[in-house]
């Protein structure tokens, strides 16, 4: 399993790279097209989305193990492994497509409902970030390790306000008690990169309601091998939507 494994994380960690290189192209051209989604209001779409899925796919779908994309679902292998891929070829796509900030192309691999790796290519910076229980957490060859601070209030909470967020009184009511909590907060736009920074020690939670699987699978991974606390209950509306706490374990 562990060869297997190894393997996975290799075809995962080369996928990311060339998908990576095609979002570069894709800026360098501003091939930018985009449009909100009819059922969700505040949920982007782009053609960007669609173009790294692709890619991601051809590379994934030889593997035989089934995939769950943000794009297009649940994609059936024709193995009877209790692996599936899970990925958002592009988290943060409104980052992405404005030119605010980061974005990242994003692939985990679980077990059922456990995370054994992820791995993260960060865009524009180009740095690639994977990890997992049991493996360490690693940003091109050097180990991450969460933070050790243990108060709150000196430290960073990384949250959001994603797209199935409810503007209601008890919804932000509960978003201010969170951050009150806290000497900082933090929205990047993109979940993933709210969990790398927890996986590196520069914040010390992310916490987020509502959230969907694919923006946050990869990021998991990602913190728990870098030492960190995952909390996970089930969202408030479509399958795979979570209210997900991380932590650097130390503020909990």
């Amino acid at each position: 399993m562990q060869l297997e494994l190894e393997s996975l994380l290799n075809l995962s960690k080369k996928t990311a790279r060339i998908a990576l290189d095609k979002l570069i192209e894709i800026d360098r051209e501003e091939e930018k097209h985009y449009s909100f989604d009819q059922d969700i209001p505040r949920e982007v779409k782009a053609k960007a989305d669609t173009i790294i899925e692709k890619i991601i796919l051809d590379k994934l779908i030889t593997t035989g193990i089934d995939i769950l994309s943000e794009e297009s679902g649940i994609l059936t292998g024709d193995n009877s492994s209790s692996f599936r891929f899970i990925i958002d070829p592009i988290d943060g796509t409104v980052n992405f497509i404005r030119g605010i900030a980061t974005c990242s192309i994003c692939i985990a691999l679980f077990d059922g409902d456990t995370p054994l790796f992820g791995v993260i290519a960060s865009y524009p910076s180009g740095e690639v970030v994977w990890g997992g229980r049991g493996l360490g957490a690693f940003l091109d060859g050097s180990k991450l390790q969460v933070s050790t601070i243990g108060s709150p209030e000196k430290g960073v909470l990384c949250t959001g306000l994603p797209s199935r967020f409810k503007f209601d009184k008890q919804s932000f009511s509960l978003q201010m008690k969170l951050m009150s909590k806290f000497g900082k907060t933090r929205m990047l736009g993109a979940a993933s990169q709210s969990l790398l920074q927890v996986a590196k020690g520069s914040a010390e939670c992310y916490s987020e309601q509502s959230i969907m699987l694919w923006d946050v699978a990869a990021g998991i991974a990602i913190v728990e091998g870098a030492g960190g606390k995952v909390k996970i209950t089930n969202g408030d509306g479509a399958d795979e939507s979570l209210n997900v706490t991380v932590d650097n374990g130390c503020i909990s």
